[in-house]
């Protein structure tokens, strides 16, 4: 005797996958926004717990940050534009082109080049890892807005309840 089996309901199965086909990339670029926040926020922590001391020209010995380029590292943090790519979206966290200029000791300099040098050590410069610090503290962080947030996109579109 053939088993009978009779399916109810595909019509809504169907118009809710393709819903969500045509709108994953919104939600991963919603949830991608999240995680970037998250992450320049950590880093704009991690900013706040650099060592300092008054600027002076080092002449033999490595200097501490001064408070001027710490405050400019802590405010010069930025996210950059959305990349769509394919298959999916790319941003990045941290210290661009568009991050600009500041002044120090009468100079102007490049933001990306007193956070690299705070960040990575000079010769005249103590290192003070703090990105790399904030990338391991904060990536878990990260992820964690990441999914949350497509999981509500998702939620939303499906109609279901988040768990």
């Amino acid at each position: 005797m053939p088993w009978v089996m009779k399916t109810e309901g595909m019509d809504e199965l169907i118009a809710t996958l393709n819903k969500l086909g045509q709108n994953a990339g919104r939600a991963a670029a919603s949830g991608l926004y999240e995680g970037a926040g998250v992450m320049a926020d950590e880093i704009q922590s991690a900013a706040g717990q650099i060592r300092t001391a008054p600027f002076h020209y080092a002449v033999f010995i490595q200097r501490d940050v001064s408070p001027e380029e710490k405050a400019v590292v802590q405010n010069g943090i930025g996210i950059s534009r959305f990349d769509f790519t394919g298959d999916g979206v790319n941003t990045a966290v941290g210290y661009g082109r568009a991050s600009g200029y500041a002044m120090m000791a009468g100079r102007r300099k490049p933001i990306p080049q007193i956070a690299n040098a705070i960040n990575s050590g000079t010769s005249f410069m103590r290192k003070q890892p703090y990105v790399r610090n904030a990338s391991i503290t904060g990536s878990g962080k990260a992820s964690a807005a990441i999914v949350k947030k497509i999981e509500e996109k998702i939620n939303e579109m499906t109609g279901g309840t988040s768990t």
